[in-house]
């Protein structure tokens, strides 16, 4: 008898290690003025993921993305409620674009990795322009108070948060 041995296509992954994240949500680390962007990761029916890794990028201060003192990387992975949290500096605009954060969404049992951006309030940015008018909603942040931010991903269902292709 022939035993069939699941190969890469066929399984579901990656699978992360909870430390994987640990330490890579602080791209602020030396800076005197800082942001805090935290949200909530959930499926289809508003049920928390645990472990979803994000990563994100951005432009420092002054818009630029190249900063040899700005690392502009960071990772941080989802708790059991689905939380996770960035310690970062508000980006500058750069060539032709508002002020923005870009996501990068892992998980177990996604085939694909997800993108998205994350706007402040009041942005004008070809990108955002270019998603349905009625789901640009679930691309800007909500401002909490003078330094934080609340940006939440629902992976599925009618308040998706929209995703892009590379």
């Amino acid at each position: 008898m022939t035993r069939l041995i699941p190969t890469a296509e066929l399984t579901l992954g990656p699978f992360f290690p909870p430390e994987f994240a640990q330490g890579l949500h602080d791209l602020a680390q030396g800076v005197a003025e800082v942001i805090e962007i935290s949200g909530r990761v959930t499926e289809l029916d508003g049920n928390p993921l645990d472990n979803v890794v994000l990563e994100i990028w951005q432009a420092d201060a002054a818009g630029r993305f190249d900063s040899p003192e700005f690392l502009g990387w960071g990772r941080a992975a989802t708790d059991a409620q689905g939380n996770y949290r960035f310690r970062t500096v508000r980006p500058g605009a750069c060539a032709g674009r508002a002020p923005h954060v870009n996501f990068l969404i892992l998980y177990s049992g996604l085939m694909r990795q997800l993108q998205t951006v994350m706007f402040f309030e009041d942005a004008d940015d070809p990108v955002l322009r270019a998603v349905e008018k009625s789901r640009r909603g679930g691309l800007v942040a909500k401002k909490v108070d003078s330094t934080s931010y609340r940006f939440d991903i629902r992976l599925r269902g009618g308040e998706e948060t929209p995703f892009f292709d590379d």
